[in-house]
């Protein structure tokens, strides 16, 4: 029987600037030793028709243009359409290189990352100055930043002679080599062994050899311009690679993964580390680079078989939505491995151990779908909130509730399962209508003087206090499903409306694109964004409470409206964030009335995702949204049979749940 054994090296290396120069330099000789002929040059190479000198780990030309560099055979390889769309990415990759070669502008401009490595722009964050140690006043984190370390005063550097990309360093630039090993085994004896490296990567280009760098303090209009740049940066908070306690051990440098794969699976484990993710957190992406896979994902790969089932299920289930594919085995490995997961999970909750890791497979179950598969996929599965309630007992049997809201132990990190548990919990329970589960602890939190922060806002994007208060206006509604009075019901929507007017004050600025003057996405203002998004929607969410409420009144139409506004300025498109806003998306698109501003906007952010706008949650707020529409319109047209009424009627509301039901969807929207 034949066997594979694979190696997963995940390694992260801090990279001098001095040193890059010096590397840049001997470029063109390393070039000269390396290159030869060859038949078997990367795939990357072949693509591009282009002559491959077969470095290890990585070609020259693949390195220099920061591509992925694969030897063996791709997934992308043997699909056209995939072929195509791989080519398309690496041309503008080339052709941003050489704009920022162009020597009409002293600094360069640094080349993207491949996409499927990493997320949209390079964010401020992510290019963390070392002096950056001030913090904005309207962000009420409390782990773990700096906040005391003095400014520098730029003026007083002196530094002639160096290149203005290396004066304004940005966060040390590093990357992680997922090297994986396989070998294999026949009767015991070893046979084949092959290595392959893919590499996710923030180092940037130094300037090529002979590059004129010019004198510093620079002169006339372009030394504001950086100045400006740098007093912007300054308003950024610090870079914390630390917020998050992944519960898997200290961060370290490098981790060898032994993962032992026979060759399809090793294909879905390929696809879901370049493919898949890279798009399951984009916030806390665009935060702290790479810290997902190196910090929480790999080492969940190696340590918790159920995981690992779990994410070569999604990957599979990813790949086939891609590629559209049908048949038997690809539906077979997605079975297989969603069985293997639930079967772990059943196991080691009957020996009730290792409750860290059963929690992270479960959340996995139910958070990984929202990012892939299709609405209309019919194979069998468990509901995600069957899977909530056995992570609900684990979170309990963990004690994370009150670790994380005990006021004589403030936190230092914020438990990652914990943050992840609030916000499905706290979305989730607005899809069955029901009081989130842990809303006890949310309210402390919210209420806390000392420690009010879960981490919700470097997670996902919106700030604590409003995911906590729509917490509070799920629990509003369970209420009302059990019987509460009108009068009663009413006093509480006014409570919770100036509650969700108090998280506006000190922040009373019009929300703007979320990127520097520099191009670079800004974290900060991304979060206030989509905060303003999340707090719109939550208006909307606690108006619809109140008895007698229909989409036509002037109030709703002028929340949609400003939601509109608000969605208007955040990133779109494959690179964009709108996958992140599904919930947002739902409450508002649910009470647009015909003709809405709201209708045209959302059209055209789907046509902006083109294949993406059908997987996840995304997708599926799409399919659900039309359905709403469709029905309200067949509503109205059934309760209006005449056309010469004098009296226009208004346009019927059916709500988004009762689509659902009708439907026979159980989706988890967030």
């Amino acid at each position: 029987m034949a066997t594979t054994t694979t190696t997963t090296t995940t390694t992260t290396k801090a990279k001098a600037a001095s040193k890059a120069g010096a590397n840049a330099a001997a470029n063109p000789k390393q070039k000269t030793q390396m290159h030869r002929r060859s038949r078997t040059g990367c795939y990357t190479c072949r693509l591009r028709r282009k002559k491959c000198d077969e470095g290890s780990p990585m070609c020259t030309a693949c390195k220099h243009l920061g591509l992925v560099c694969e030897y063996k055979r791709p997934m992308w390889w043997s699909n056209n359409d995939a072929r195509r769309k791989h080519k398309d990415d690496i041309k503008m990759i080339i052709k941003r290189k050489k704009l920022s070669e162009k020597p009409t502008h002293s600094i360069q401009t640094s080349v993207g990352s491949p996409p499927g490595l990493s997320h949209s722009l390079p964010t401020s964050a992510t290019f963390s100055d070392p002096f950056d140690r001030t913090r904005s006043q309207s962000i009420d984190s409390q782990f773990a930043f700096n906040f005391n370390s003095p400014q520098s005063d730029f003026s007083s550097f002196s530094a002639p002679q160096m290149h203005p990309d290396f004066l304004f360093a940005p966060y040390s630039p590093y990357e992680i080599d997922v090297k994986t090993e396989r070998q294999m085994f026949i009767n015991d004896i070893p046979t084949l062994r092959e290595s392959t490296t893919a590499t996710f990567s923030t180092y940037q280009t130094p300037p090529p050899p002979g590059t004129i760098l010019p004198q510093f303090p620079l002169e006339g209009e372009w030394t504001e311009q950086v100045y400006s740049e740098r007093r912007e940066s300054l308003t950024e908070e610090t870079l914390n690679v630390n917020f998050f306690d992944f519960a898997q051990g200290p961060s370290v440098s490098s981790r060898q993964v032994a993962i032992e794969l026979d060759e399809g699976d090793q294909r879905l484990f390929d696809h879901f580390i370049s493919a898949v993710l890279p798009t399951i957190f984009p916030i806390l992406e665009s935060n702290q680079h790479g810290s997902i896979s190196s910090d929480l994902v790999l080492p969940a790969l190696e340590n918790n078989k159920g995981y690992l089932h779990c994410c070569l299920s999604i990957a599979a289930q990813h790949y086939k939505a891609a590629m559209g594919l049908e048949g038997e085995e690809i539906d077979g490995d997605i079975m297989r491995h969603r069985y293997a997961t639930i079967s772990s999970l059943c196991e080691a909750l009957a020996r009730d151990e290792n409750h860290q890791q059963i929690l992270e497979a479960a959340l996995g179950l139910i958070f990984f779908q929202c990012g892939v598969g299709r609405f209309d996929d019919t194979l069998p599965d468990i509901p995600w909130h069957q899977h909530f309630q056995a992570a609900i007992s684990l979170v309990q049997k963990l004690d994370l509730p009150r670790i994380v809201s005990d006021p004589n132990e403030p936190l230092t990190q914020a438990p990652f399962n914990m943050t992840l548990t609030a916000w499905i919990d706290i979305l989730g329970a607005t899809m069955v209508g029901r009081a989130p589960a842990f809303a006890h602890t949310y309210r402390e939190k919210h209420l806390s003087p000392t420690n009010p922060s879960l981490g919700l806002r470097e997670l996902m994007g919106c700030e604590d206090r409003v995911m906590y208060l729509i917490s509070e206006i799920a629990c509003l509604e369970a209420l009302k499903k059990d019987g509460m009075d009108d009068i009663t019901l009413c006093q509480h929507v006014h409570v919770l409306g100036d509650q969700i007017g108090l998280t506006e004050m000190g922040d009373e600025s019009v929300p703007v694109l979320p990127f520097n003057s520099n191009g670079t996405l800004s974290p900060k203002q991304l979060s206030k964004n989509i905060t303003a998004a999340f707090r719109l929607a939550a208006r909307i969410y606690l108006c619809s409470l109140v008895p007698g409420f229909n989409p036509s009144q002037a109030s709703c139409i002028g929340l949609v409206d400003k939601l509109t506004s608000v969605l208007a300025t955040i990133p779109s498109g494959t690179g964009g964030f709108d996958r992140s806003l599904s919930w947002v998306y739902l409450i508002g698109g649910s009470v647009s009335v015909p003709g809405s501003s709201f209708r045209a906007f959302f059209e055209d952010r789907v046509a902006q995702l083109s294949d993406l706008a059908n997987f996840g949650s995304f997708g599926k707020v799409t399919c659900l949204l039309r359905e709403v529409w469709l029905q309200s319109e067949v509503i109205s047209r059934a309760s209006s049979p005449g056309s010469n009424e004098e009296v226009q009627q208004p346009p019927a509301y059916i709500h988004w749940r009762d689509v659902m039901q009708l439907k026979g969807w159980d989706y988890l929207l967030i």
